[in-house]
């Protein structure tokens, strides 16, 4: 696998897991309305921690596929043919 090949599916990885835990651990408290905040915004999205989270995640699911691909396990090409 090459190293752009590498940096994409990563990247792919690392979005879809990121669009996952956004809804974990958020915390809609009611408070007065502000004009221009949606109402169901959350006080704090903990956002470094789930950029955090997501990049472990990431990393493990990512070691896992580069070796399936480096032991020939998982190989496009031969199935494309």
């Amino acid at each position: 696998m090459s190293i752009t090949g590498s940096l994409i599916i990563f990247v792919l990885i690392w979005w879809i897991i990121f669009f996952s835990l956004l809804p974990i651990d958020v915390d809609r408290k009611h408070r007065e309305l502000v004009e221009g905040v949606d109402k169901g915004s959350p006080e704090n999205p903990r956002i470094i921690k789930k950029i955090f989270y997501t990049t472990i995640i990431t990393s493990i699911i990512f070691v896992g596929i580069y070796y399936m691909v480096s032991i020939d396990f998982l190989n496009i090409r031969e199935l494309l043919h």
